[in-house]
């Protein structure tokens, strides 16, 4: 018996990989014409286990003070040996991380995923979506950059607009009346103690669900009769193409940053005017540049305020839309259909519009 062999038999006395390797063999996945969208959630897993080891290095130079950390990063990406690439990495998959959460989130809403049995992942996949917007709007100030600085000021003074909590979250978020030593101090933590370990339970609970309901299919594939319908096992040729897709997903990153290195702009001053032209990150530039559309009042109500509830109240609605579509009415699943529709197609057009603006 060779080294390789005792050490499988060590491991599979004590962590049962038989079973393990014999449950996934078990498992199939449907081939079909949209089956291109069951990777996404792999690209996505892949992408934040690069943001977990690069903000682990980056940790190692950091420092966590309005007087030091500007030099800091600063220090890393001109100093440190293939500091400037970490860094790259880590604000470049930060961007792709979100990219493929959405992606993922509304290909599984056109493709019904959210319907019965799936109810808890798809509310387990949207908070982790809300924890990914955590992510990035707490890291964002954190080399305390000038445009940093003033799009999180900014950002903090949207939050406040929203309904019932949004001063109280402010307050919390900026740790005082102004944007400075506390409030960084904060962004650090939640950063990287508070939504790491979030995310981290999230995630168990939303694998955890795919693994107890098995991985959702369409309408269309549905309704076919036995013998045309096709799938694959898991393990190990789903796997084996998924470790493919993972390996161009980590090249391409590699690309961006070998070819569009993340910069940092000069060291915030709390009284100097904000550039011009400041834009928060593309993942809220939708909100923002909607926002800014708005007049002052609309009514009673202020119109940032009428905005931030009108998002509120889109975002309980994504929320609910397996109680609301649940598979068994044709009005409802038009519904479903038509808001999914005017929502993708809002983001984008906001989006876009706030980049060329």
């Amino acid at each position: 018996m060779g080294i390789a062999e005792k050490v499988y038999q060590w491991l599979d006395k004590r962590l049962y990989l038989k079973n393990w390797q014999a449950l996934a063999e078990k498992k199939t996945v449907p081939v079909h014409k949209h089956s291109i969208w069951y990777y996404l959630g792999g690209i996505a897993m892949v992408l934040l286990l690069v943001q977990f080891a690069t903000g682990g290095l980056l940790m190692v130079y950091y420092v966590p003070e309005i007087a030091s950390a500007h030099d800091s990063v600063l220090n890393l990406i001109s100093k440190v040996n293939f500091g400037w690439f970490v860094r790259s990495l880590h604000s470049w998959g930060a961007n792709l991380f979100i990219l493929s959460l959405f992606v993922h989130l509304f290909s599984t809403y056109f493709m019904r995923a959210y319907r019965s049995p799936r109810e808890m992942t798809w509310l387990s996949g949207l908070t982790l979506l809300v924890v990914a917007f955590g992510f990035g709007f707490t890291g964002y100030l954190l080399p305390w950059d000038d445009v940093a600085f003033f799009a999180s000021k900014i950002g903090i003074d949207i939050t406040s607009k929203a309904p019932f909590i949004g001063e109280w979250m402010a307050t919390m978020l900026r740790g005082g009346a102004e944007v400075g030593q506390s409030t960084l101090s904060r962004f650090f933590l939640i950063h990287v103690f508070l939504l790491p370990l979030g995310l981290t339970g999230l995630m168990g609970i939303h694998l955890l669900m795919v693994q107890f309901h098995g991985i959702s299919e369409p309408d269309s594939f549905k309704t076919l009769p036995p013998e045309k319908k096709k799938s694959e096992k898991f393990f190990p040729t789903f796997v084996l193409k998924d470790l493919m897709v993972w390996l161009l997903v980590l090249n391409g990153l590699a690309l961006l940053v070998g070819l569009f290195p993340w910069g940092l702009g000069p060291e915030a001053d709390a009284f100097a005017p904000a550039p011009a032209g400041i834009k928060p990150e593309w993942y809220f530039l939708a909100m923002f540049q909607f926002l800014k559309q708005l007049p002052a009042m609309i009514g009673p109500i202020e119109g940032e305020q009428f905005g931030m509830m009108l998002f509120g109240g889109i975002g309980l609605l994504v929320a609910a839309m397996p109680f609301i579509d649940k598979g068994n009415n044709p009005k409802a699943a038009l519904f479903a259909k038509v808001f999914g529709i005017l929502v993708l197609t809002g983001f984008i057009v906001f989006t876009i519009w706030g980049f060329v603006s």
